[in-house]
């Protein structure tokens, strides 16, 4: 069983900036995919965004939803087992818990969550 750790979430003012990290277990080359999602109170857990793995020379391809599109920016750095998400011109509304989920076949693998919240 792959170990996510998540960090990086936070109070930020409408405008702000965070990035948020997930450090995984083992290597980045063993997933399929990597994305972050989201949970508001009251609300069920939706994309933000993943990052399809791919391989060394083939590379990845990203997906993001409507709502986030142009503002956040998921990466990955291959060396570190880490995948970023950037988030930017942060609103209100992406107040949530934002957790890092990892699929490789059948299997889809969560972090803890980390608490971003955006408020003047």
């Amino acid at each position: 069983q792959v170990q996510l750790v998540e960090s990086g979430g936070g109070l930020v003012q409408p405008g702000g900036s965070l990035r948020l990290s997930c450090a995984a277990s083992r290597s980045v080359f063993s997933f399929d995919t990597m994305g972050w999602y989201r949970q508001a109170p009251g609300k069920e857990r939706e994309l933000v965004a993943t990052l399809t793995v791919g391989s060394r020379s083939i590379g990845s391809r990203s997906n993001y939803a409507d709502s986030v599109k142009g503002r956040f920016t998921i990466s990955r750095d291959n060396a570190r087992n880490t995948v970023y998400l950037q988030m930017n011109n942060l609103k209100a509304e992406d107040t949530a818990v934002y957790y890092c989920n990892v699929v490789t076949g059948w299997r889809s693998d969560w972090g803890q969550g980390t608490q971003v919240t955006v408020s003047a």
